[in-house]
């Protein structure tokens, strides 16, 4: 039986249960992906409480779209650290 290779995710990614101020703090080029798609939440007063998953569906966005943003940021925040 063929097992299905999955990126292993270590302590320190960015997921989408973490708030978007979290998010942010922690790697600032987030918010310029999170622009890109549309979610300019940064300057809401909900970022410290609404996790990314939360501000994604209130703005529409599927899960499919969800994972790839935080795919993108953790990719950002792994080049950042080279």
């Amino acid at each position: 039986m063929a097992e299905k290779k999955t990126k292993e995710k270590s302590e320190s990614d960015i997921s989408k249960d973490m708030s978007i101020g979290d998010i942010v703090a922690k790697n600032p080029k987030a918010e310029e992906i999170m622009f890109k798609q549309g979610m300019h939440c940064v300057g809401c007063g909900m970022v410290a409480y609404e996790s990314l998953e939360q501000g994604c569906k209130v703005h529409g966005m599927s899960d499919e779209d969800i994972d790839k943003m935080v795919d993108e940021m953790n990719e950002a925040e792994a080049k950042g650290k080279k």
